[in-house]
């Protein structure tokens, strides 16, 4: 072992003092004078969905993910730091959760968890090793979350003792603790699922996180209870709420009344109008998340680069984000999002230019323009308003394009089958990382590569940057990859979302991260 990444006397004591210690997290304790204590206050949420699953394993939706992660903790998690003034993950500093110490062998192939001792689950059960491997194996075999397992190279997870989990990797993965800090590879009270049965998860809790599951419905709401004795200090919000609320501008009423605390995914629309309420505060922060006009590159005329290119240029930008997103987005000018650490917009030449598009038409042997289809998912106004501009423009250079509209499901599906011959389409890597997001997306064999882009270097740069350790060089090796990316444009790229959550100027402790999943233990509400 020659790495001692973490481990800290003062955390230590920290844990074995919390129940007498001074907490900020925590509310403050009866003096004894006969003064009742104030209740800490309670939080209701506006959300679209009310999710499909309380079990870690497979949430793999905004609301589930949220679930999951207001009553279970990881083994390790993100830091977070300030940027513009605003706190936000940072996904590249990993902090002890559960875990209070890790050792990595010298080649980087072997982790040796130490769990913080004294930890319970909301249950009573202890938090152990047995519990971590039982989570860890649970994930390996879920419908949803094993292709997490597998990009995080997890070869075994080994009990060494009460409180030592061993984990192997089947070849060095500087990713591999980015990973296993997503609500994904949660800890699960293994003696609670073993006496209710594995289905009790789908729509119970069985963590040790800070808050407890009252009620779900999917339908309607669902209902956190603070977990006053939570190892880190019981929350400052006596009760959650979220309010599964469907349409957009039911969602912007509620928060313009005061009816709810906090809204998420308000309409780049109504942003303006919301800040012009003294009563709320709108963070709307840059994202990870893209949105990207793909083209499968194994049918014509998208298997020649030059037609791509011309695609590329044209595209309305100004129009997509002023007009469209009303400025709550930029411009995407790299595969990966611009606030991904390796991000390079190096080979970025496309602006909005029909003559370049018709020369490269001609020089493709496609002068007199070509038809094409174009399959378009329901579900997001943007897009739609994006496929109608960009129809628009590629009409002045004789490409007509057919626009079929299918529901989101069939979408999903049609666009697994790998044989649409276009479409628009969005990615959030949860893991901010140009391994995690190209891995997926451009990688020759990538899961989600739908358009079958594969380049033999871009495949050699990311498997080489994978096994790479130090930071600087794996970036140079992703900044190559994505230069060849953006010349070859297999996408035209189309804009960067900003996050948008609204918020009654009562509530504070707002952390933004990458997965867009809100965090309510941060969170406190001035009563």
């Amino acid at each position: 072992m020659k790495k001692l990444k973490w481990f800290s006397a003062m955390i230590a004591l920290t844990v074995v003092l919390g129940g007498c210690a001074s907490n900020a997290n925590q509310q403050p304790a009866a003096s004894g004078s006969g003064e009742e204590t104030k209740p800490a206050p309670t939080l209701t949420v506006a959300y679209s969905e009310g999710g499909t699953t309380m079990d870690p394993a497979e949430a793999n939706d905004l609301t589930s993910d949220t679930l999951v992660l207001a009553t279970y903790d990881q083994l390790v998690t993100y830091g977070v730091k300030t940027v513009d003034g605003a706190d936000v993950a940072n996904t590249e500093d990993i902090q002890p959760m559960l875990a209070e110490s890790w050792e990595v062998s010298d080649d980087n192939t072997m982790y040796t968890f130490k769990i913080k001792s004294g930890l319970k689950f909301q249950s009573g059960n202890p938090v152990n090793a047995d519990a971590v491997v039982y989570s860890f194996e649970r994930v390996s075999k879920s419908s949803s979350g094993s292709f997490l397992y597998g990009m995080a190279d997890i070869k075994s997870v080994t009990a060494k003792d009460d409180s030592t989990v061993e984990i192997v990797l089947n070849k060095a993965n500087h990713m591999f603790t980015q990973i296993i800090a997503m609500y994904t590879f949660s800890i699960v009270d293994q003696k609670l699922v073993e006496e209710k049965g594995d289905d009790y998860l789908k729509t119970n809790a069985a963590g040790s996180g800070p808050f407890t599951l009252e009620k779900w419905d999917p339908a309607s709401e669902a209902v956190f209870q603070a977990n006053n004795d939570y190892w880190q200090g019981a929350p400052k919000l006596s009760k959650v709420t979220l309010k599964f609320t469907k349409e957009a501008s039911n969602r912007v009423l509620l928060l313009n009344k005061s009816d709810v605390d906090m809204a998420i995914e308000i309409p780049p629309k109504d942003v303006a109008a919301l800040q012009e309420n003294s009563n709320l505060t709108v963070k709307s922060n840059a994202s990870n998340r893209i949105l990207f006009f793909a083209m499968n590159n194994n049918v014509k005329p998208f298997d020649n680069e030059k037609v791509r290119q011309a695609i590329n240029y044209a595209i309305p930008y100004d129009q997509l984000i002023n007009d469209v997103m009303y400025g709550q987005a930029k411009e995407m000018k790299s595969a990966v999002a611009s606030n991904t650490p390796g991000f390079t917009d190096a080979g970025y030449v496309y602006e909005y230019n029909l003559d370049k598009a018709k020369e490269l038409l001609k020089e493709a042997g496609y002068a007199e323009g070509f038809s094409f289809d174009f399959t378009l998912g329901s579900g997001f106004d943007d897009w739609e308003y994006d496929a109608v501009l960009i129809q628009a423009e590629l009409a002045k250079i004789g490409v007509k394009m057919n626009i079929n509209k299918v529901a989101r499901a069939q979408f999903l599906e049609q666009q697994k089958d790998g044989n649409l011959v276009s479409y628009i389409s969005k990615w959030t890597s949860f893991v901010n990382d140009p391994g995690y997001h190209l891995g997926f997306l451009l990688y020759g064999e990538g899961s989600s590569n739908y358009i079958h882009y594969n380049n033999a270097e871009v495949n050699k740069l990311w498997e080489e940057a994978g096994a790479e350790p130090d930071q600087a060089k794996r970036n140079e090796l992703y900044m190559k990859a994505q230069e060849i990316i953006t010349t070859e444009a297999p996408w035209a790229y189309l804009y960067e979302y900003n996050r948008v959550v609204g918020m009654n100027n009562k509530v504070s402790g707002y952390v933004y991260y990458p997965d867009e999943v809100l965090r309510f233990y941060p969170l406190s509400k001035e009563q």
